[in-house]
Order: C-alpha cells, then structure tokens, then sequence
C-alpha cells in the first residue's frame, strides 16, 4: 500500500476549501437547482435527492482547474475527482436523526486504498427543509421530470411508504474526510446481501458514521 503524506494532503484540502469557500452558494433552492443542472444538460437532474447531485455538478465546475474530474475508475465505480487520492463529493443535512452518509462501492474504495494509501470524501454539510403534506414540491419534480418514475409506480403499488423530499439546503460546513484502511475498521456496510430488480447481487458500499470521526477530519470550512 503507498504511505500517505497527511500534510500535502491537507494543503490539498485547504486549497479546494479556499475555492469552494469563495465561490459556493449558501442557501440552494430545490427548484432553482434542479432547473440549474436541467438546463446545464447534467444527467442526474432527474434525482430525487437532488442535493448531493448539486454539490457534485457545483464542484465539478469549480473546481476543474485544480482537480481532475472524474477520478480513477474500478470496474463500473467512478470516483468524483482525483487529487494525490481520489476524492468523492458527497451532501449530508445535519438536522436529520441518522448521521451515518453512504460512501462509494467498497471495492473501489478498498483498491483506491492500496493505489493511493487512501481515498477522501469532500463533504457539505447544512440544514434542510422538507415538503409540505401536499407534496407541492415531489409533484413539481414529478411533472418536470414527464411524469412519475418507474421506481415510483412500483412503489405505489406495493404500498411502501414514501419520505418526504428535500425542498432546500443551507451550507453550513464543508468537511474533508480521508478514509484509510483504519477508518474502514470502523466503518459500517450498506446494501450487504442486496438484489437488484434482475436478482444479480447489489455492490456493497462503505457506511460511514460522522459521529465517530476525529483525526480522520484533516480541514474543515464553515460558512
């Protein structure tokens, strides 16, 4: 496995944090986002979290010059971008009762691991507010979207229950993560034992928990 050099990796952090810092909106409206990816022509406009797929489409425009974007592949996984370690963008709220966030493909990030001596996550964290009982923002999308999605119809019809969306997000802090082989230790798993729709089995995927993080944050923004 390469050794990591954790200070050339935080400049690293503190200079992709100095350019989000000045150039990230604070407050994104859902409807306003999405109509921003739509036009953009960014193919995960369709999303129903949509907040994280805009933090993504965000950096990948700012930060194009100082990252290569998209990072390393392994089999099918893509990482976000790559700079010294392959990085992954990823959006949290932080007024929700789980602060447990789902990484990338375990094996991808097991790979990044031994290439590179670890893989990072850029993480923005903020508050969110939800739709009202009408729905009024879910059949917004929908309409825009052309209609209800498969997956919905499906869900519909078996009865399941269906959470709230997210109507907007407030940045409040951008944290950089590096996850090594020690961090994996502590690491949980989603999609373990999973199927989809054709039986073939899920990619586990690394199951990160915030609560238990400490040296493993390197830099941090607040806005």
């Amino acid at each position: 496995m390469k050794p990591i050099n954790k200070a050339m990796l935080k400049n690293v952090a503190q200079n992709i944090g100095n350019t989000l810092h000045y150039s990230l909106p604070i407050k994104w409206d859902g409807k306003q986002s999405i109509l921003e990816m739509k036009e953009a022509n960014y193919p995960q406009w369709k999303q129903m979290e949509w907040i994280g797929f805009y933090f993504q489409f965000l950096c990948e425009q700012k930060l194009s010059g100082i990252m290569q974007i998209p990072g390393p592949q392994y089999g099918n996984v893509k990482f976000d971008a790559y700079n010294i370690i392959p990085w992954d963008f990823k959006a949290h709220a932080m007024n929700t009762s789980s602060h447990q966030i789902i990484v990338n493909d375990s094996m991808a990030i097991a790979n990044g691991i031994k290439d590179f001596g670890a893989v990072g996550v850029i993480l923005a964290v903020g508050k969110v507010e939800y739709n009202d009982e009408n729905r009024t923002f879910q059949k917004w999308h929908e309409e825009l979207k052309g209609g209800k999605s498969r997956y919905e119809i499906e869900r519909e019809k078996r009865g399941a229950w269906s959470r709230l969306r997210k109507v907007s997000f407030e940045l409040k802090q951008i944290s950089f993560i590096i996850i090594t082989d020690d961090v994996l230790e502590k690491c949980g798993a989603f999609q373990r034992g999973f199927r989809n729709s054709n039986g073939s089995p899920r990619n586990e995927k690394v199951l990160l928990d915030l609560e238990k993080l400490d040296d493993e944050i390197i830099h941090y923004i607040d806005f």
